[in-house]
């Protein structure tokens, strides 16, 4: 069968690698702190780390300036109570939000005592919080004196989730006041911020450098982490990380039942490159994982949609008006909300436009009515919310340089007239992630974890706050230890799996096998959900493993690191179906409908599962829903050294 590879090397124009490769070389690094994962919340962790003098270590498979779902910006920074235009106490809001099943209440209540503080230390080093330059005077939201831009989106009501609506009463509101939980930032400033204050603590930072396995003490599975192996993607050479601590923050997966690299556009989610890298090392090293089974949809910028590129269905289109096609407006309160809380319409809103479409009542395509808008307010959402997020940064660009004037023209919705996405398109899993303690410890000993790389993570601020806090932590155990040997025989088991596609020179290529996992997921994992399907599912995928795995092979180092990410994706795929297998039970919360087993959440089932492997062998466990205690009383229990700006209310 001709390739890519096989034709130019026929023809002899195949391109010179640019880089020097040395597949099968060796580098050995030494750390008090390892960080896997340079994203937002591995760069925090890194800093954290380096602040309390620790020798730190960041491995990135991409550049640190710009890697990780955060890294071309953000334009929200949520969950901030301590900010002092807040109306509501920290750890009140950090217990409303946690007022819904399957969250990460450790990680919420990091994030509303903790973020503002992250958010201020941000500023000092460089990254865009306030409007300095007076650009968006009179903007809702813009508070004068401290030139902060509170979003106008959250009102006396949050909730992610249409089960979860209801109203609120804040004992530290009880008038009713504006909760301003929730900041407009210029994102796009904050990577590059983080990088340079890296560099500056003397982090060595390892970019272009994939992590593959996580190392532990005796080379035992359930040992405690004492490093991790490597490749670079550019040389291929075999990095060996030791180290006292390790913080992983490489996020979950995506793309596992998409694959859309031909086509014009990613329209998906996350990137790529977040192929559950970190879960599976976790996985393989035996740490518990939980929420796996989750399908819980994605309702922005999934699968095949396009809802995060329109005038609809996103919070960066804050304050939009939506009309039909003959400009008739859309029932719908803020650009689709719910009161000013969930991130898409309810059900209920959507069905009624949904009649109403069949009714004639409204006319398709919908649009962005950015000319109905103030002056004022589109200029803040068009420049500052669209252009400082990460997925819809280019896209602003991209309309700006072709002529679109958001002050006279519309902007065309695809909602309702592109069809829907399978639910698992929203990326089951992507929600379920390690379990973690109050000192972001996972299970294992000298293993910790950050932003998405954890169960049921949040947003942008979550994961700069939760790395803050796991960087600290991390270094305050790699303090009280040594550094431990390292197994040779484990090390040598990872570079032989690591380095098995360049062993072959024709076989299949990485897109092929990564098509191959998302099939099987597209037919067996999909909406209809049963035991049957799961078996089918995991013969399928047995059968991917011992029969095209072995013919997978790579020709330079970012093949070999596509390739790696494929494995990563068909580990993380088995561990879903799985979680998927052990709750014997449907749920709404995680979207999970099993057609065996219908009954919607029994209270028998209302509790975290939790899945490890040991031995070669699958081990469930589970949790309460809300093992972590009282969150005020636990937070406060293990950080009384901690000073930041709250005090109190």
């Amino acid at each position: 069968m001709s390739t890519w590879h096989s034709y130019f090397k026929e023809k002899g124009q195949a391109p010179d690698w640019p880089y020097p490769v040395r597949f099968d070389q060796e580098q050995e690094i030494s750390s008090d702190v390892l960080v896997i994962g340079g994203g937002i919340a591995g760069c925090w962790a890194a800093i954290s780390a380096a602040r309390q003098g620790l020798n730190v270590a960041l491995v990135e498979k991409g550049d640190t300036v710009r890697s990780g779902a955060g890294g071309p910006g953000c334009d929200h920074w949520c969950n901030a109570p301590a900010n002092p235009l807040s109306n509501v106490d920290p750890d009140e809001w950090a217990e409303h939000m946690a007022d819904r099943p399957y969250c990460n209440g450790i990680g919420l209540q990091i994030q509303c005592r903790e973020n503002f503080d992250t958010l201020l230390e941000l500023e000092k080093i460089g990254g865009k919080v306030r409007d300095t330059e007076d650009e968006y005077v009179g903007a809702e939201g813009r508070d004068d004196k401290t030139k902060f831009m509170i979003s106008p989106r959250y009102t006396k009501v949050h909730s992610y989730v249409p089960w979860a609506i209801k109203p609120t009463t804040f004992k530290s509101n009880p008038e009713g006041k504006l909760n301003n939980v929730v900041i407009r930032v210029w994102g796009s400033t904050f990577k590059p911020a983080l990088k340079k204050e890296c560099k500056r603590l003397g982090v060595k930072i390892f970019d272009r450098v994939m992590g593959t396995g996580l190392l532990t003490e005796n080379g035992v599975q359930g040992g405690r982490v004492i490093g991790a192996t490597g490749v670079n993607n550019r040389t291929g050479e075999f990095m060996i990380f030791k180290s006292k601590a390790t913080i992983l923050s490489t996020a979950g997966a995506g793309s596992i039942w998409l694959i859309s690299t031909e086509l014009g556009g990613y329209s998906n989610m996350m990137s790529r490159a977040i192929s559950g890298d970190g879960t599976v090392m976790a996985w393989k090293a035996g740490a518990e994982l939980t929420t796996m089974e989750g399908s819980g949809v994605l309702r922005i910028a999934t699968g095949l949609k396009h809802k995060w590129y329109t005038g609809a269905g996103d919070a960066s289109y804050e304050n939009v008006p939506l009309v039909d096609a003959n400009g008739k407006r859309l029932p719908l309160p803020i650009q689709g909300w719910v009161d000013a809380g969930a991130m898409v319409p309810s059900p209920e809103v959507e069905n009624k436009i949904r009649e109403g479409i069949l009714k004639g009542e409204y006319a398709l395509p919908f649009y962005g009515d950015f000319p109905a808008m103030p002056e004022v307010e589109r200029k803040a959402t068009w420049n500052l919310m669209l252009g400082e997020e990460s997925t819809t940064k280019i896209i602003i660009k991209t309309f700006n340089e072709a002529g679109y004037d958001p002050s006279r023209d519309l902007l065309q919705s695809y909602k309702f007239i592109e069809g829907n996405s399978l639910p698992q398109w929203g990326e089951a899993g992507y929600g379920g992630g390690l379990v973690v303690d109050w000192n972001l410890k996972t299970t294992l000993d000298g293993l910790y974890a950050a932003g998405t790389q954890m169960f049921a993570p949040e947003d942008h601020s979550y994961a700069a706050a939760t790395g803050r806090y796991a960087g600290r932590k991390a270094a305050a155990y790699a303090r009280q230890v040594s550094e431990s040997k390292i197994s040779r025989e484990q090390v040598d088991r990872e570079k032989a799996r690591v380095y098995a596609p360049i062993k072959r020179s024709s076989g299949i290529e990485w897109k092929e096998l990564h098509a191959g996992i998302a099939r099987v997921m597209q037919y067996y994992v999909s909406e209809f959900k049963n035991e049957a399907l799961f078996n089918m599912a995991l013969g399928a995928l047995r059968k991917i493993e011992e029969e095209s795995v072995p013919l997978l092979f790579a020709l330079d180092p970012h093949k070999l690191l596509r390739s790696l990410e494929d494995l990563s994706l068909l580990s993380y795929a088995q561990i879903i179906i799985q979680a998927m297998k052990a709750r014997k039970a449907s749920s709404v919360p995680l979207n999970f409908r099993r057609i065996d087993y219908p009954t919607l959440d029994p209270p028998e089932w209302n509790k975290f599962l939790t899945i490890k492997q040991e031995n070669g062998k699958v081990k469930t466990g589970e949790l309460p829903m809300t093992f972590w205690g009282n969150m005020k009383n636990q937070y406060e229990a293990h950080n009384k050294d901690y000073s930041g700006v709250y005090k109190g209310k």
